[in-house]
């Protein structure tokens, strides 16, 4: 009879280590860095701001603040629009790009990864500072169309307004969504849509009926990067936008700085996070959160 098989444990690990000894530190960091400063925000919420600082009293002014006033209200809207806005002028710009990286080029991918990630090698604020010279009254693009004769004096309408904050948001955030599409792309088989040219579909038929439903999840996954990275702005708005381009970050931004009054700026930051949950539960309703983030079977 032969001897059974004996499998070996991994190394470093034993049988008699606790599930929970061996999950503390993982869930202590988690705690530490994610769930303790989430709940102490919901807790300022309900305090008071003053010249000491917060004062732990029970309260809802902050909330009906917030309610009453329409100004803050409209802002949040307007922050909700401009999100949606460079979504999806994001996913236009981007799935043509990540299909020509994962089913066109080849041999240069590579190459082609590298220059679309090149951006981020440069600092946030300087990428967002580079827009400056570019729009400004003196700026590249209003030389070229004066040099052009189509204009006769430099224009204003490329800076400091709803147009700049949009275009430095999705120069910003696109590789964003590029990326996930990308992946979802390059895993795609291509025994699937080989199989559905067998059966008669063209190649339009077998984009929107095989890629696109398959792709979904890369799709999705990348709209909500940019879509919560475009809501919660703030510097980007700050810097283009001038008083015309300010967003719900910049409110909140201000409530921790110049104001001290961190209790509403709290409550400002809770109503933020309620809607990206609410975005998150939306979301889930086509395509479960566990398919966005984690690959297929895993």
């Amino acid at each position: 009879m032969k001897p059974e098989a004996r499998v070996s444990a991994p190394r470093g690990w034993s049988p008699a280590l606790p599930l929970w000894f061996s999950m503390t530190p993982g869930l202590a960091i988690l705690a530490a860095f994610s769930l303790l400063p989430l709940v102490l925000v919901g807790v300022f919420t309900f305090w008071r701001s003053s010249l000491a600082g917060l004062e732990p009293a029970f309260t809802l002014d902050n909330y009906r603040r917030f309610l009453e006033s329409p100004v803050y209200v409209r802002l949040l809207l307007k922050s909700l629009r401009t999100a949606v806005t460079v979504t999806s002028l994001s996913l236009l710009m981007s799935y043509p790009m990540a299909y020509f990286l994962a089913r066109i080029l080849q041999r240069g991918r590579v190459i082609g990864i590298i220059l679309l990630m090149l951006p981020f090698w440069t600092s946030y604020l300087v990428r967002t500072f580079g827009w400056l010279p570019i729009l400004g009254r003196r700026g590249l693009l209003n030389q070229l169309l004066l040099g052009l004769g189509a204009i006769h004096q430099p224009l204003d309408v490329f800076l400091y307004n709803e147009f700049s904050v949009h275009l430095g948001l999705l120069y910003v955030y696109l590789p964003f969504m590029t990326i996930p599409i990308f992946l979802s792309l390059d895993r795609l088989d291509q025994t699937l849509l080989d199989a559905a040219a067998d059966l008669g579909a063209g190649p339009m038929t077998t984009f929107w009926r095989v890629t696109v439903p398959l792709t979904l999840p890369g799709i999705l996954g990348g709209c909500l990067m940019v879509f919560l990275l475009a809501f919660g702005a703030y510097v980007t708005p700050a810097l283009l936008g001038g008083p015309s381009g300010i967003l719900f970050g910049n409110l909140v931004a201000y409530q921790f700085g110049p104001t001290n009054n961190w209790a509403f700026g709290a409550t400002l930051a809770f109503i933020m996070l309620a809607v990206v949950v609410a975005v998150l539960l939306l979301s889930s309703r086509w395509v479960g959160l566990r398919g966005i983030f984690l690959r297929e079977g895993s």
